[in-house]
Formats: structure tokens, C-alpha cells, sequence
């Protein structure tokens, strides 16, 4: 069994942002020879996501609309007390980030089959930003049988 670690960077633009990026992890599944296998998307970051579903313009907005009234940006919470902790002079009040990404997922496991993301017809793989803009980064573990 073959074991590859590749890295995407992705610069985001918006506050909360979500990025079809099944096209760079296909596009990094084919440096490798791996065939059969599987791959491990990870954000490296506590206020980003990774989530399977459609990459449809409308149900887009739906989810950033629920995350939103998940968890608003006017509440009030703790871990924006700046004043209370040492932070950096350019910390964010994110709080609300921070927990949108949690009831998300840091991670995802997607099948390779014959060289290929063993995607469903509308599964996309998505990067959510939660608290952009920024540079983010993705791990990515492809791991399996290679090509002979």
C-alpha cells in the first residue's frame, strides 16, 4: 500500500465562503499512481469545514443563511472577550466561527476507485470558510493501490 501527502492552499474572499474543491483533489489524486484506495480531506484550521453535498448556486446560500442563524455574528460570547486573554493584536471576535465549524466536520474520507473520487452524481467535496478572508490550508492523505 501506497501512502501520499499532498497540501491545497486556498485564498479565500468572504467571511463565510463555500469552495467545490473535488476538481484540486482529483487534479492531486492523479500525481499519485494510486488506483484503488481512499483519500482524507482535513482542514488545518478551527474555523473551516469540509462537507459532501451538491454544489448548487441556491442551496449555497440556504447553507450559509442556516449557518448564520446557527450562530450570528451580534451574539454575545465569551470567547470574544478580547480583553479577558492574550491575543494577537489583529484577533478577530470569531467566536461565531468557531462554532459553525464545529457542528460541521474537519474531515472527510472519500473512496478511490479506479483512479477516480467514488463521488455519488451530486456529491461535491466542499471547503467552507467561516471566517475569511484568509489563506487556508488542506491536508490531503491519499493512501491505496498503485498503478502498475
Amino acid at each position: 500500500m501506497k501512502i501520499n501527502h499532498e497540501i491545497i492552499y486556498i485564498d479565500t474572499e468572504q467571511s463565510i465562503e463555500i469552495y467545490n474543491i473535488t476538481p484540486k483533489i482529483q487534479e492531486k489524486l492523479t500525481t499519485t499512481k494510486i488506483q484503488n484506495g481512499q483519500v482524507c480531506v482535513f482542514s488545518r484550521h478551527t474555523t473551516t469545514a469540509i462537507a459532501i453535498n451538491e454544489y448548487e448556486e441556491r442551496l449555497l446560500e440556504d447553507i450559509k443563511t442556516y449557518l448564520r442563524k446557527l450562530a450570528p455574528d451580534t451574539d454575545q460570547y465569551l470567547h470574544n472577550d478580547l480583553h479577558l486573554r492574550i491575543v494577537p493584536p489583529d484577533e478577530p471576535m470569531n467566536a461565531h466561527s468557531h462554532l459553525m465549524a464545529m457542528t460541521l466536520s474537519t474531515s472527510e474520507v472519500i473512496p478511490i476507485v479506479d483512479g477516480k473520487l467514488a463521488l455519488g452524481t451530486w456529491q461535491s467535496v466542499l471547503f467552507v470558510e467561516l471566517d475569511g478572508p484568509r489563506t487556508r490550508s488542506l491536508s490531503l492523505q491519499f493512501w491505496g493501490e498503485e498503478l502498475d
